[in-house]
């Protein structure tokens, strides 16, 4: 049994499963996230990295373990989590995967040219 928990703005969801089962991870759309909030997910070295390699991956094709990040599984659950809080990323189970997806345009569209200059800067 499922049941799904909607944030104020009608966005957010929050999986509550039975047992046995992998809740589903909870989203914040990017409107709702402050620019301080994207910056500072932006800003960690391992993040950058996830979002850089999401920007050149098709949607829903990275898996969670397919990233080269010098962290343990964790570390790594915690930066999705994060990436997730600050609305450049969504998640989804596909078996016992969980696949990823850069909210580009949602994002772009929340604060244009932000992504832009970040994937570009060295």
């Amino acid at each position: 049994m499922v049941f799904i928990e909607h944030s104020a703005s009608g966005r957010g969801e929050r999986g509550v499963v039975a047992a046995g089962h992998r809740a589903a991870p909870e989203h914040t759309h990017p409107d709702d996230v402050p620019v301080l909030a994207a910056l500072a997910a932006l800003a960690d070295p391992v993040r950058l990295a996830l979002v850089r390699e999401l920007a050149g991956a098709a949607d829903w094709t990275r898996s969670c373990g397919s990233f080269d990040v010098p962290v343990g599984k964790a570390a790594l659950s915690h930066h999705f989590a994060v990436l997730r809080a600050a609305g450049l990323v969504e998640q989804r189970d596909e078996g016992p995967r969980r696949v990823n997806r850069l909210r580009r345009a949602e994002f772009d569209a929340r604060f244009p040219g932000l992504l832009d200059l970040v994937l570009r800067a060295d």
